[in-house]
């Protein structure tokens, strides 16, 4: 069934302000569900308070209220605009919660305004903790043993029963907002009042802590006539007790066995298909890793962080299908834009794969806490896709700007044993290195997962690393042992200051790969790549190139800014969306290089070409010898961008805007 003809206009409720646990990945889903609006005609009235977002440029919407995200507020609007439906799953969980209350007050009923989405009943299974056992009992789906608290009473009690360690999870917070692990009594009180007072309805979840379960996050698509498929797998590197948003995660799932896949994908369609999903929904599970066990954590019914993720692992649009679902179209009706030849209800494939890596705000905080729970707290994360996970870890850790573009990290060599079990058994923003380098002092495997709870598959992909740096500083560098770091993703420079050796006369340089959705099962056209380090590419194609050959125009580079961080905000990627349309409509083709996966610049149509590569000498230059532009824009890139100026400059290329002289200067 095609669109619903009875919708004519639509309230889009934004996201607000960039907050820990809410960042652009919502402009991103706003931005292009409003789009998705627009290409049927649709009337659009958007709703939101933040300066910085694309979302809020006049020509996403036919109307836009710079408004504080109110419920009072919300109603004026709709009592002068006068909507017929309100989007309900784009705007976080912001969006989700005005929802709810606006549907729970009776305004909606009492203004023929339907809500469009999650429907009310959808979203108090989902977010309401006592319904949502419920429904997950319904149909057989196990949670952890838990119980609901409304009084710090009945919580202390629940405490009592299940007994300690026990997880506190508030309803309808968003990043965990008011939830941690308590091990003690006293933890219990201080955690429990502070996420019984951050809940909009004072309600929490009490629940058994099974810390060290690895965690699963299936992405589902479902239409009004129950027609549903996964777009992703998604496995944290870190096991349950580290929130999502702060543990690195790779796509697809790599440590399942197919029955465990198959068991935890098929309870995800499940969920998806009992709560009536009509979009997206996000299904996280914790999977005992010594049998068959797992436990349904929490369902998201609308877009989210991870749907951003998904989105650009896959190239499926998530959001602007979710947009299309909401008026009324079926999975089969919405065409697949990557491949050109198959519809939304083809299941996407994935022949690669994608690392998220978490970017923290420490250094702007020298007193804050490092260690990690489940309150997040990393301010945004960069995506790298590549043919193997040593690669794509590696081109992750260089691309979030965490001052290190491999494992061996020198300083943490004077810290003592018990120091480093530490880091190892607590995490923190330093686990990765601390793990690296227990390896180097010969700690095993099977020790390390004991302390960590990592699955053994990722450790010796560490291990793998950790053997290839120790040979490099430890020995010669000889040709093969270049090549291997090379096959591994190590850039020249990284290679060169761990061995402190000269390089081969013969460099590798990466080819590029395309994101096509189908694992080349069918044919596309997508101007979305990725670089692999491939020692034997003259075997390989470099699938970039003939994108390239047949361009019609002089080609411009345009840089992001890289992961969200303090001081670094989505204004970057508004500056460098809008650069893009204006070089693209004086005639330029146009080349952009980003790699944070919650932005609009992100989008595979936003520029003639998408490389999804971190922003690196290295990585940059690769990209800008294969392109060879007449000019390469750095200012709207921010601090990342700019600092590249030079490296540009030197290389021969033209810098459009300001030197960097002038640059150096200001």
């Amino acid at each position: 069934m095609p669109l619903n003809r009875d919708i004519h206009k639509v309230l889009v409720i934004g996201s607000g302000p960039i907050v820990i646990g809410q960042a652009a990945e919502f402009d991103y889903s706003g931005t292009q569900a409003c789009r998705a609006l627009k290409e049927d005609g649709i009337e659009v009235v958007l709703v939101n308070s933040n300066p910085a977002t694309i979302m809020t440029d006049n020509q996403i919407a036919d109307k836009i209220y710079m408004e504080p995200l109110k419920t009072e507020i919300i109603k004026r609007i709709c009592l002068k605009e006068k909507p017929d439906s309100i989007l309900s799953g784009l705007g976080g969980q912001t969006g989700l919660n005005l929802c709810a209350a606006l549907a729970e007050s009776g305004f909606l009923a009492q203004n023929n305004i339907r809500l469009l989405g999650a429907n009310p009943e959808t979203i108090a299974k989902a977010e309401d903790r006592k319904l949502f056992k419920e429904t997950m009992d319904s149909i057989g789906q196990p949670c952890i043993p838990s119980g609901i608290a409304e009084d710090m009473e009945t919580a202390r009690r629940l405490a009592e029963e299940i007994g300690y360690p026990v997880i506190i999870r508030p309803a309808y917070t968003l990043g965990g907002s008011g939830g941690g692990i308590a091990e003690t009594p006293e933890e219990f009180e201080r955690i429990a009042e502070g996420g019984l007072r951050q809940s909009p309805i004072r309600q929490i979840l009490v629940e058994r802590c099974i810390a060290g379960w690895k965690e699963i996050e299936f992405e589902i698509v479902r239409d009004a006539d129950g027609n549903k498929l996964t777009v992703c797998s998604m496995e944290n590197f870190d096991p349950v007790g580290i929130h999502t948003g702060d543990s690195i995660v790779i796509a697809p799932a790599v440590t399942l066995s197919d029955k465990e896949y198959q068991m935890l994908r098929t309870a995800a369609l499940n969920i998806a298909e009992v709560l009536k999903i009509e979009g997206g929904c996000n299904c996280q599970f914790a999977l005992n890793p010594n049998s068959f066990e797992y436990a349904v954590i929490e369902v998201n019914p609308r877009v989210s962080r991870s749907s951003a993720l998904a989105s650009k692992a896959t190239g499926y649009p998530i959001a602007k299908v979710a947009a299309k679902i909401a008026v009324g179209y079926r999975l089969y009706e919405i065409a697949n834009k990557v491949t050109g030849k198959t519809s939304a209800a083809f299941e996407p494939a994935l022949d690669y794969v994608a690392v998220k890596m978490p970017k923290f705000p420490f250094e702007k905080f020298a007193g804050a806490s490092h260690r990690l729970g489940t309150q997040m707290k990393a301010t945004g994360e960069v995506m790298a896709i590549s043919d193997t996970f040593e690669s794509a870890l590696l081109k992750a850790l260089r691309g979030a700007e965490v001052k290190h573009s491999a494992l061996l990290v020198r300083d943490l060599r004077g810290v003592s044993e018990a120091d480093l079990e530490e880091h190892l058994v607590h995490a923190d923003d330093v686990r990765l290195f601390a793990v690296a380098e227990a390896m180097r002092r010969g700690k095993t495997v099977d020790e390390i997962a004991a302390l960590t709870k990592i699955d053994r598959w990722f450790l010796y992909k560490l291990k793998k690393l950790t053997d290839c740096e120790t040979a490099m500083e430890t020995g010669t560098l000889t040709e093969p042992l270049y090549r291997e770091a090379k096959r591994f993703g190590y850039p020249d420079k990284t290679i060169a200051a761990i061995s402190a050796q000269k390089l081969p006369e013969t460099r590798i340089r990466p080819i590029y790969r395309m994101v096509d959705t189908c694992a080349g099962e069918f044919q596309a056209d997508t101007p979305y790549f990725y670089g692999v380090y491939q020692p034997e590419a003259h075997k390989l194609a470099n699938e970039a190139a003939h994108f390239i050959a047949d361009k019609q125009h002089q080609t411009v580079v345009v840089l992001g800014s890289g992961p969200i961080r303090i001081g670094q905000g989505i204004e970057f990627d508004y500056s460098a969306v809008h650069c893009v349309q204006v070089l693209k409509a004086a005639g330029y083709d146009v080349v952009l290089i980003n790699n944070n996966p919650e932005t609009v610049s992100t989008d595979f149509d936003t520029a003639d070409r998408l490389y999804f590569e971190p922003l690196t000498p290295e990585d940059v230059l690769s990209i800008l010898e294969l392109e060879k532009p007449v000019g390469v824009v750095t200012a709207f890139g921010g601090q990342t961008a700019i600092r590249l100026a030079r490296t540009i400059e030197e290389a021969g290329y033209k810098l459009l805007g300001a030197s960097a002289d002038s640059i150096d200067l200001a």
